[in-house]
């Protein structure tokens, strides 16, 4: 039996990573599938082909079972294809009506009708099947974000489109903003309208999907029809996989021993609940959670880059106030960032530069800085973390990117940390470089510095941490330790389940 809507062999490469190798997705006219898998596993990459957004390297696409080429979003438009993205993409500057109708503007003789009663009498019927509560003469800047990720989905829904694809379309939506989506995807399928869903709140999928598909390291990993779709089943098959055995860490932390830093009730954002936690000396803390959860917000509230709504922060019992990163580094709490290029490191400075970055006044005087001032500490640095560079001039941003992050943790070290938090510390990094991040974490928590390692790769957060903490939808939903440290237990808190006690 043909399918309505097949994918066939599709394979899609960036530099340095495969992100789709020969999937195969198909679906039928009026069905609900849910596709799945972790961060990185290539749902988002499937989307965009099957959207127009990016072409596949290889593969075949089929629609009503003839061969289509769609090459762009308006190729897509034009069969029927409406995709609903992950990240929005919305004209700020424009009002609601402008955005939902933005490229069916009304026009008389080719010109655009920029003020038409009727686009906003269109715009507000939707808007309220959608319960978006607004006016459709409001700018779309001054809505909150779940109002702009409405107005996303209803600009979607002004199409004429046979295929729906929502990626993460509840990420920012209320309880009852989602409640009311679903009720919209279900009368949908009513009208014989295919939806490809992709969500990493698992509870939606049982709910809504009539199969699902699960992709895992950008291959397929399996699929489950309605009777099988569980919680477990999809985590199951989301995070099989083999480990690596290159990970270096000894559990050296006695359960006694008093915190390092102790995070208490803490809240960056309104109507959050307080999340409170610590560290103790020499113990590396592993944070877990899907993308949107609310890990790197925390670090970024912890380190002084945005604002502590209310909360305390004690270290070695003292309680200290952050309120920016010259306080957090005065206090010997560093963060190693997510993007190391955008935010860790100046990439036309040399290695030497950016080495020093933070320790400028420790070496020079009265704001003088002698010309070889350093170099020794650099150099120290250097044979230290390994960094492999021509010389100290190097440019950083000619810098592998396993050397790189050893810059950024380079320049830390000089100051003398008590607290290092690593946000994805292995992201973007070989195989080689990763195992030297590792062996260099376990050298700090050796010499009783406190880490907090924020992670997408449950490999590095199994094998590398004393001590587990999940987050989902920017709280704490639990902690793990021991034994009670799984691939499964970290998915399911992350995904909104509950681990046995």
């Amino acid at each position: 039996m043909s399918h309505f809507l097949e994918a066939k062999k599709i394979c899609k490469s960036f530099p340095g990573l495969q992100a789709l190798n020969n999937v195969d997705l198909n679906v039928n006219k009026g069905e609900i599938l849910a596709v799945v898998g972790e961060n990185g596993a290539g749902k988002s990459t499937l989307m965009k082909i099957l959207g127009g957004v990016i072409n596949p390297d290889s593969g075949e696409i089929l629609l009503d079972g003839q061969t289509v080429n769609i090459a762009s979003i308006p190729q897509a438009q034009k069969l029927g294809i409406a995709l609903i993205h992950q990240e929005l993409h919305l004209a700020e500057n424009l009002n609601v009506a402008a955005n939902i109708f933005l490229g069916q503007e009304p026009r008389r003789g080719g010109i655009l009708r920029l003020i038409d009663n009727k686009i906003y009498d269109l715009a507000n019927q939707i808007m309220q099947e959608l319960g978006l509560n607004c006016s459709p003469h409001a700018l779309v800047s001054e809505l909150s974000v779940g109002q702009k990720q409405l107005v996303e989905i209803a600009r979607a829904l002004s199409f004429q489109f046979r295929i729906l694809i929502m990626d993460e379309p509840t990420a920012s939506l209320s309880l009852d903003e989602s409640k009311r989506l679903f009720g919209i995807i279900k009368a949908l399928k009513e009208k014989d309208v295919t939806v490809l869903y992709i969500s990493h709140r698992l509870k939606e999928i049982e709910e809504i999907a009539d199969r699902v598909l699960v992709l895992r390291d950008g291959l397929n990993s399996g699929e489950l029809q309605k009777s099988e779709i569980k919680h477990e089943a999809m985590v199951r098959l989301m995070v099989g996989r083999e480990l690596k055995q290159f990970f270096q860490h000894a559990h050296r932390v006695q359960k006694t021993a008093e915190p390092l830093l102790r995070v208490e009730a803490l809240r960056y954002l309104e109507n959050q609940k307080p999340i409170t936690f610590d560290i103790r000396p020499g113990e590396i803390v592993g944070m877990s959670g899907l993308a949107g959860s609310g890990r790197t917000e925390l670090a970024e509230t912890i380190t002084g880059l945005r604002p502590m709504l209310t909360g305390e922060v004690f270290l070695k019992g003292e309680n200290i106030s952050i309120s920016s990163p010259a306080d957090a580094i005065r206090a010997g709490i560093f963060l190693v960032p997510e993007d190391r290029r955008l935010h860790g490191l100046v990439l036309p400075a040399s290695v030497k530069d950016n080495i020093l970055l933070a320790s400028l006044n420790n070496i020079g005087h009265l704001g003088i800085i002698p010309l070889r001032g350093g170099d020794s500490l650099v150099q120290d640095m250097c044979e230290k973390l390994t960094i492999k560079t021509p010389s100290l001039n190097q440019q950083v941003g000619f810098l592998s990117g396993g050397n790189q992050q050893k810059v950024v943790l380079a320049k830390w070290l000089c100051r003398k940390p008590r607290v290092i938090i690593f946000d994805e510390p292995t992201q973007g990094i070989d195989v080689g470089a990763k195992a030297e991040i590792y062996a260099l974490m376990d050298e700090l928590a050796k010499d009783g510095i406190g880490i907090l390692m924020i992670s997408s790769d449950l490999e590095e957060i199994l094998h590398v941490s004393d001590r587990v903490l999940v987050m989902h939808h920017a709280s704490l939903a639990g902690e793990l330790e021991g034994k009670d440290i799984s691939e499964e237990s970290i998915m399911k808190l992350a995904t909104g389940g509950l681990v046995a006690a």
